[in-house]
């Protein structure tokens, strides 16, 4: 989702990309506590007769799947006729036995170009067509109307944009100042391959870890030029080479170059739009939609961000980027973080899906890229080769292997993480990575709605059951951030 945040580990002061009233919300609930593990039934022995009722059930659905593309044509030219479902695997139906939130359903993809259809609205008939693979990812024309476009970018003008991303704060020259880490030690995190020697693509890899300023080939050359940091000059630092390095002389380096918002990881502005209960109706009936869409649990959806819109006015663009990033050890979830008193010392991001809408037609680009979408490989080094780095959408974006262009009303969505095979979440899924490439004229403007589950089911299912408590709490003045007073009172008739 070309989402102003980044999904990568944030230290725990780093809220620009945080929905406003979540940290407050959240910080009145009672800190601690566990939810006792639930075991779960497990089929040992599965009985034959039950194996072939589902291979035929599955013979059933791709004939008739088939068969309907090929069948009378609706209005729009798309057949209308009935699909039959999908037939559930075994686990999955046993796990919704077990209770609603212990699994988490995910669409079939079946090939890139597939169709399937689904009534998100009543008597409405949507179709949805899959992209890729890896990602699975999924396209659904026509799922706001014009109208509804146009009232979410007035509600987002009325709320108030902010810039997505600030300039550079010489906070950051202090921290690495305080850094307590030896210079043996950088090198070794910054050399990807581990061969001595650093490459300079292995520090563009880390350049988003800098000062949000998006560095390219040409930057690292003149930087090193600048100060003297490559003798022989041939874009390759040893060791040696590097302890002699005065890492000071970096940093007063780019202190001292002018930085416009053009040199950014990102350049949009974006605003938060509140959907629970009480916000606007077309804001409601979309996060319905999107419930049906991804057929996910309705607290989980319903516990999930708020609607972000952003514009990207002539210029703007975002370099690609992950909307989640893993859960190691020393990371939590944001937004299961205060509830289950976490002490991890970074925080990410963990957006099980995006979905991305387009709220008006662009008139030069600003499309939407994957660059390594159904890649047979993925390798971090291999995004940038001989000074071309497919992360980089203000001059590659052309280079990607899928674009996909803004069309009003039309959604995208997508798993950032792959299933762990159990039905719930899995490891970040490194295909998602995505970025919105530069708008060379006009404005675009496009919303983001974000699910966020934790990859540990334990802390997820515990958020859900403190914050279906805290629903249900009588204490109104807790109750206040359920309202975005900005426009709460505003109704606006399409």
């Amino acid at each position: 989702m070309e989402d102003p945040g980044n999904g990568g580990p944030l230290p725990p002061h780093h809220d620009e990309d945080t929905p406003p009233g979540t940290r407050d919300r959240l910080a009145g609930l009672p800190k601690g506590g566990g939810v006792c593990s639930r075991s779960y039934f497990v089929v040992v022995m599965v009985f034959v007769h039950v194996y072939i009722i589902n291979v035929i059930a599955l013979l059933f659905y791709v004939y008739y799947t088939n068969g309907s593309q090929q069948g009378d044509p609706g209005a729009n030219g798309v057949s209308t006729s009935p699909e039959p479902p999908v037939p559930e695997p075994r686990a999955r139906i046993q796990r919704e036995e077990e209770g609603p939130h212990s699994y988490l359903p995910r669409l079939e993809g079946i090939r890139v170009g597939h169709r399937q259809k689904l009534e998100l609205v009543q008597n409405k008939i949507h179709e949805i067509k899959t992209l890729s693979l890896k990602p699975l990812l999924f396209e659904i024309p026509n799922f706001l109307t014009v109208e509804e476009c146009k009232l979410l970018i007035h509600l987002a003008q009325l709320k108030g944009l902010q810039a997505s991303q600030i300039l550079p704060v010489d906070g950051y020259k202090e921290a690495m100042d305080n850094l307590e880490i030896s210079k043996a030690d950088i090198f070794n995190l910054l050399d990807h391959n581990q061969d001595g020697q650093l490459q300079i693509k292995e520090v563009l890899t880390h350049s988003r870890l800098g000062n949000g300023r998006w560095m390219t080939p040409e930057n690292i050359r003149e930087m090193y030029s600048a100060v003297k940091a490559d003798p022989d000059g041939n874009g390759v630092l040893s060791l040696e080479e590097f302890k002699k390095l005065n890492l000071r002389d970096f940093h007063k380096y780019l202190g001292n170059q002018e930085i416009t918002m053009s040199d950014l990881v990102r350049n949009s502005q974006h605003t938060w739009l509140y959907q629970g209960e009480g916000a606007h109706h077309v804001l409601r009936s979309i996060r319905q939609r999107v419930k049906k869409l991804t057929r996910l649990p309705v607290d989980v959806v319903e516990n999930s961000e708020p609607l972000q819109v952003v514009r990207y006015d002539t210029g703007g663009h975002y370099h690609a980027h992950m909307d989640s990033g893993p859960v190691f050890p020393e990371t939590a979830c944001a937004h299961t973080k205060l509830t289950t008193n976490e002490t991890a010392p970074f925080e990410t991001s963990c957006r099980y899906v995006t979905v991305l809408f387009y709220l008006n037609n662009v008139t030069g680009g600003g499309e939407t890229t994957f660059p390594i979408a159904d890649n047979r490989t993925y390798e971090e080094l291999a995004l940038i080769q001989n000074d071309v780095d497919l992360r980089d959408t203000r001059k590659h974006c052309d280079k990607g292997n899928l674009r996909i262009k803004p069309r009003q009303g039309t959604a995208v969505f997508w798993y950032n993480y792959l299933s762990n095979g159990q039905g719930w979440v899995g490891d970040v899924d490194e295909f998602a990575l995505h970025g919105g490439c530069l708008v060379t004229e006009g404005t675009k403007w496009i919303a983001n709605n974000w699910i966020n589950v934790d990859p540990n089911k334990q802390r997820q299912l515990w958020f859900q059951q403190e914050m279906a408590r805290y629903a249900r709490d009588d204490n109104e003045t807790q109750k206040d951030w359920t309202v975005d007073k900005s426009y709460k009172d505003l109704h606006i008739d399409l």
